[in-house]
């Protein structure tokens, strides 16, 4: 921050004064107004940059009763899923004016539920997206009171007028019907923890593909998300050996999937296919790389800014519909081996 000799930090006057418009034009172009001509904006940006100018955000919300910022109630930050959707979010939000603040809680903790959202509250934020991966967090969010427009990024059946979410039972069917169609019977489910909503919906879009196919199944193994937990499973599936393909919960546990079969002499996906679900970066490097579900984070960050922050700036918008996800097929899945 430039500071003058009298060690004043610059003020938007001072970015008025040199770039030579109104202290009111500097003020539209920081809340993003759309009758600021281009060239003007570029040259109240370059006069801000030359000063290392920041705007007070806490006076600016005192004075416009606008503190342009979005909440993010997060319960599971560290999993791949949930720290995508944030990073689309706060780029969403970005593109609208608008910064983002994130608390992140402890799911089984209803003190840490409840002191995250009192954090954003005092925040004034004009919005609320809550990233949580279990019920309980959403039930206990039933109890409290939330003042302003608000999405849940989980379909629970709780609040279906404020859920956005990718169908993940969709991208399960989708999984699942892809080792079907390379001619598996013998297909195993690698699930996500218990009471997670997303592994469960996994689980369930697995359950009904099998069932619509009439394949019997066996009873998902329920994993932990982690590829430590993935070598595990395989390790001790591979004991019996009765399967030919495996439909993992999400794309870490089918890495370790990956080494397990690897350890034993056999071949993905000459002697067992398997799939993932999210397609984190580092699928396609897999060895080999993995067959996959992607997810749209990008679409889900720019629907839920949008849901949020309708043209009125604040009322609560009509729900939208789910996202579909995408099959990504590499070389983790192959035929049959003895089709």
């Amino acid at each position: 921050m430039v500071e003058d000799a009298s060690g004043r930090r610059p003020s938007i006057r001072d970015v008025a004064r040199l770039a030579d418009v109104s202290h009111q034009t500097v003020s539209r172009v920081l809340n993003d107004h759309p009758s600021i001509r281009p060239e003007t904006r570029d040259r109240v940006l370059a006069v801000m940059a030359e000063l290392q100018y920041t705007p007070n955000r806490a006076a600016r919300a005192l004075v416009t009763s606008r503190s342009r910022t979005i909440g993010v109630l997060s319960a599971s930050s560290t999993q791949y899923g949930s720290a995508s959707s944030i990073a689309a979010i706060e780029s969403a939000a970005r593109a609208r004016g608008y910064w983002v603040s994130t608390a992140n809680i402890v799911a089984s903790d209803p003190d840490s539920i409840r002191a995250g959202l009192a954090h954003l509250m005092a925040q004034s934020i004009e919005g609320l997206v809550v990233i949580a991966p279990q019920m309980r967090v959403f039930r206990s969010l039933a109890a409290q009171r939330i003042d302003v427009p608000y999405v849940t990024l989980q379909s629970t059946g709780l609040d279906p007028d404020h859920t956005l979410t990718v169908d993940q039972i969709a991208g399960a069917r989708l999984a699942t019907k892809h080792l079907i169609s390379l001619g598996h019977q013998q297909i195993y489910h690698l699930a996500g923890p218990q009471d997670w909503i997303e592994a469960e919906s996994r689980m369930k879009g697995f359950l009904e593909e099998m069932s619509a196919s009439d394949i019997p199944t066996t009873a998902p193994v329920l994993g932990d998300w982690t590829a430590e937990f993935g070598y595990y499973a395989g390790r001790e599936l591979l004991r019996v050996r009765d399967f030919t393909a495996i439909f993992s919960s999400n794309d870490q546990m089918a890495l370790g999937l990956i080494h397990a079969i690897r350890d034993e002499g056999l071949d993905v996906p000459r002697d067992i296919s398997i799939v993932g679900f999210d397609d984190i970066p580092e699928a396609a490097h897999f060895w080999p790389p993995l067959t996959t579900v992607r997810q749209d984070f990008a679409e889900l960050g720019r629907r839920c800014v949008e849901l949020l922050l309708t043209p009125d700036e604040g009322q609560a918008a009509h729900p939208v519909p789910v996202i579909l996800p995408e099959l990504v097929v590499r070389a983790s899945t192959g035929p049959v081996p003895w089709a």
